[in-house]
């Protein structure tokens, strides 16, 4: 399996990286590839027809994998103006993202982890232009990891046992709605 992570914090000490991190050290079956997106310049339809090699090898990263993982922060009550830069470049044209599973987790400080980030990044890919498959929320598959400077030791590893057990239930459930068939 090939699974895409989709950062949206480009700090180098990322709690989300440290999430997406964690996901691919103890899932290693999920082969969790993170995406760079920092690099990607603005979308601009004016190039869309014709890109730079950063965005094709991304566009293809997206294209070629089974699944999406999307980790972001929350500013200002929504998601991280590099993540929608990245969504733009692989829902357009291409539509890279179409069809794709995705599973989104987030981590802040704060008690309420990315609950508003969240809530808008849903409606983002529930658009027809992205027309992905996002893991439904309902049954408890919101990934929100508030508090999250108290969760991590100081070697970037998920110490905390609730928050352990909680995502590892997630991935279990987010594995199986990767095998589901949605086609008509």
């Amino acid at each position: 399996m090939k699974t895409v992570a989709l950062v949206g914090s480009l700090r180098k000490d990322s709690y989300n990286l440290k999430l997406v991190n964690h996901l691919a050290t103890t899932y290693p079956e999920l082969g969790i590839e993170v995406a760079e997106i920092g690099n990607l310049p603005f979308f601009n339809e004016e190039i869309e027809a014709n890109p730079g090699q950063e965005v094709r090898d991304f566009q293809a990263l997206v294209k070629d994998a089974d699944a999406v993982v999307i980790a972001t922060p929350e500013y200002n009550a929504s998601i991280p103006a590099v993540l929608k830069n990245a969504l733009d470049w692989v829902s357009r044209s291409g539509r890279e993202m179409e069809g794709k599973k995705v599973l989104i987790m987030g981590a802040s400080m704060g008690a309420l982890g990315t609950v508003k980030a969240q809530i808008h990044l849903r409606d983002i890919l529930d658009t027809l232009g992205v027309a992905a498959y996002v893991m439904p929320a309902a049954g408890g598959n919101d990934v929100f990891v508030g508090s999250v400077h108290e969760k991590f030791d100081e070697n970037g590893t998920l110490t905390d046992e609730l928050t352990v057990k909680f995502i590892d239930a997630i991935v279990g459930r987010f594995k199986n709605f990767i095998k589901i068939d949605v086609s008509l």
